[in-house]
């Protein structure tokens, strides 16, 4: 079942989630530098403030996280911006989307997929897209998201501040 995140009931098992997507950037798709630089921004400071963040955009757009239930545990989640922050792109952005390693080729992310694109479509945006990030040595998510229909549409560049 996939439902819409609870702040109240849910932040320690979402946490936990965000972490296993956090830690899983780094496995598989680039050095061990990267995936210790994932690992250590871990930080409870950081939990703190990214859950408050969370919660201001479930404040702003009661579904734009929505959380995979499986056997009682949260299995994955799913965060589309809220519709405030789509000038960044102009246009729906997936922020974050992560099964749990035991739930994966279940349905799981397709279930999730579905849900954040339905409520995509009900944002205003300016251009009818959504958009993502997402590492190009990760077959995995790659595979998935051809599946959906993404295509690249540019490339992300970044540096050190």
């Amino acid at each position: 079942m996939v439902r819409p995140y609870e702040p109240g009931n849910d932040a320690d098992a979402l946490w936990t989630l965000k972490r296993g997507f956090e830690t899983g950037l780094g496995e598989g798709t680039g050095s061990e530098e990267k995936q210790d630089a994932y690992a250590a921004k871990l930080t409870e400071d950081y939990r703190r403030r990214w859950l408050d963040w969370v919660a201001r955009c479930v404040d702003e757009d009661a579904d734009c996280v929505q959380v995979a239930e499986r056997d009682g545990d949260l299995a994955g989640y799913a965060f589309v911006l809220p519709e405030s922050m789509a000038f960044v792109w102009d246009a729906a952005v997936l922020n974050e989307i992560f099964v749990q390693p035991a739930y994966r080729g279940d349905g799981v992310a397709d279930d999730l997929m579905d849900a954040v694109l339905a409520v995509a479509r009900g944002q205003n945006l300016p251009l009818d897209r959504m958009v993502l990030d997402v590492d190009r040595e990760n077959e995995r998510a790659q595979a998935f998201y051809d599946r959906y229909g993404f295509e690249h549409w540019g490339e992300m560049v970044a540096r050190d501040l």
